[in-house]
């Protein structure tokens, strides 16, 4: 009996693991062969990259920018998955609905229309210039402000969702009990409503950093030259030099990033209490 059940499982898991096999574990062995098989030597392209003064700085820049739309997210995140969390009916709808909207638009295509929002004759700087809050337009686009905008957008619903899963599963009455008690508003966030948050919050800081970090298309459409990040490095590396085991010791290199990051999340966050909350 135990044979047989270890026998579909195994069937089961076949057609999954062989995917799994052709589309990551395959390519990822190839990407391993070009970084370690450059003729001038195995280590040679990590010690090219690593001596690099411009390698260097796009890569500072890219954990930058990855940090700085995490806690953006976060911070715009917290209102809108509190309200969810206290809304009911067909005002619940409507909100979560404006949610996940966003995420059946084209990346490509909300993009574009930022551009569009963005230039220097665009909306947005006609209404700042109309409003008299600035004197002249501001200068958004192929610079880093705009790289953070789109990617803000983008990237905001993957933090308001798990935010909102830790917030839907407090206990209000736990928080009544604090009241009761005579704790004030401040303590009882302090030291019950943010606490029992943190999974949620964690957990969605974690997927906004790592989403971040190999970002390719907003940043590269919105910042250009001047916003250059590490997914934008190894594409040049790609298609302007055709340094193959460049781009494949920079792409190592940001897989280990992103490795560590989530070896540290799992080991500091439950994932079942994160991201995957019930």
């Amino acid at each position: 009996m135990t044979s047989r059940y270890h026998l579909q499982t195994v069937l089961l898991l076949a057609p999954a693991v062989l995917v799994l096999a052709a589309v990551f574990v395959i390519p990822l062995g190839r990407l391993f062969s070009l970084a370690f098989t450059d003729p001038a030597g195995p280590f040679v392209p990590f010690a090219t990259l690593m001596e690099s003064p411009v390698y260097r700085q796009v890569l500072l820049n890219t954990l930058l920018v990855a940090l700085v739309v995490t806690a953006i997210c976060a911070i715009l995140a917290w209102p809108v998955s509190y309200i969810l969390s206290r809304l009911k009916g067909v005002w619940y709808v409507v909100a979560l609905y404006g949610v996940l909207f966003p995420l059946w638009i084209s990346v490509l295509v909300r993009t574009f229309s930022w551009m569009l929002l963005l230039e220097r004759n665009g909306p947005l700087n006609r209404m700042l210039v109309g409003s008299g809050l600035t004197d002249g337009p501001i200068p958004m686009l192929f610079n880093s402000k705009g790289v953070l905008i789109g990617m803000v957008h983008v990237l905001l619903p993957y933090m308001i969702l798990p935010l909102y899963s830790a917030m839907s599963r407090i206990d209000h009455r736990l928080l009544l009990a604090s009241d009761g008690l005579g704790a004030a508003l401040t303590d009882t966030f302090r030291r019950i409503y943010l606490p029992l948050c943190m999974p949620g919050l964690a957990g969605g800081a974690t997927f906004v950093f790592l989403l971040s970090l190999g970002f390719f298309i907003t940043p590269a459409l919105l910042g250009g030259a001047n916003a250059i990040t590490l997914s934008m490095l190894i594409a040049s590396f790609v298609n302007d030099r055709l340094a193959w085991s460049l781009a494949a010791a920079a792409s190592l290199v940001l897989l280990a990033v992103v490795l560590l990051v989530i070896g540290l999340a799992a080991k500091t966050l439950p994932l079942e209490k994160g991201m995957f909350a019930r």
